[in-house]
């Protein structure tokens, strides 16, 4: 079996607690995810964790992505290029800016988009998921 780094200890325990196994799978994707410099789609994952356990399948990846966003664990962005792509909820909340021309991102805080939260809830009574979403456009070299 290969080396398995422990992740995040309180990820483990969400996972417990809920009943669901601690399997090698698993931990192999969760480390994938935390140790991604940046947002990770399925198929990299899939990429990086396969030369390791031979025996997963890109299946197993997308159903352990879809588990670990329903228990709020991964935050899933689609960044317009084709592939969603996923972090882990532990890291900062953010938004992304995003250049429909060249692709460049560009990191926005989720500071920027309270003032809009707040105006949905006053004009339209309506609570937004505004947790980590894309938005797109021209960066400055495109425009």
């Amino acid at each position: 079996m290969p080396f398995i780094m422990i992740p995040n200890r309180d990820v483990l325990a969400s996972l417990a607690q809920k009943g669901y196994r601690i399997t090698p799978q698993r931990l192999m994707i969760l480390q994938a995810i935390e140790e991604a410099s940046g947002h990770i789609s399925a198929e990299e994952i899939y990429e990086g964790v396969r030369h390791n356990y031979a025996g997963l399948n890109i299946s197993t990846v997308y159903r352990t992505l879809e588990l670990l966003k329903v228990m709020g664990l991964v935050a899933e962005t689609d960044m317009g290029d084709g592939r969603v792509r996923f972090h882990s909820a532990g890291h900062d909340h953010h938004h992304h800016l995003v250049c429909s021309v060249c692709g460049h991102v560009i990191d926005l805080d989720a500071a920027a988009l309270a003032p809009l939260s707040d105006m949905l809830i006053e004009r339209y009574r309506f609570r937004a998921d505004l947790n980590h979403m894309a938005i797109f456009g021209r960066c400055e070299e495109c425009t």
